[in-house]
Parts: C-alpha cells; structure tokens; sequence
C-alpha cells in the first residue's frame, strides 16, 4: 500500500522555508555601523553634543543585544524558531 496517490507528482527537491541568506544582514549591519559611529563620536568629540551622541549610539547597540539575549534564553518562540 502507497500512501501517495500515482496521480500526485512527487518532487526531488526539498521544500525550504527558511530566509534568504541575504534578509538575515541588514540588522547587524545596522547595529555595527551604529556602534562605529558612537565609538568615533566618543573618541573625536569630547564635549557637547558628541558626547550625547556616542552615549545614545552605545546604548541602544547595548539595549538590543541585551534584549536579543534575554529573548534566546528564553526559549523558542511561538512561531516555531529560536528566539
């Protein structure tokens, strides 16, 4: 006994669902150049409003990988991934 009926076609070729390689970069790319920018700020500009600028660019690079973090160590999600 087939559990596939002869009439239905079966392919060869594996069904993927996961992302294109591609759509995973655009964050960490965002957050490197954002951590570039604070550390430059920090380190060319050290009063005024380069100072706020690198505490603001530093933290929030800070903030998401914490929240990133805390969010894988709790587990997989409820749409079937980690995190």
């Amino acid at each position: 006994m087939n559990a596939v009926s002869p009439e239905t076609p079966m392919s060869s070729q594996p069904v993927s669902t996961s992302r294109h390689p591609v759509a995973v970069w655009p964050w960490p790319i965002a957050l490197g150049l954002l951590t570039i920018f604070g550390l430059l700020s920090a380190l060319l500009g050290q009063h005024g409003v380069w100072l706020a600028l690198s505490w603001a660019a530093l933290s929030i690079s800070l903030i998401v990988t914490v929240i990133c973090l805390i969010r894988a160590w709790r587990g997989p999600s409820s749409k079937g991934g980690l995190s």
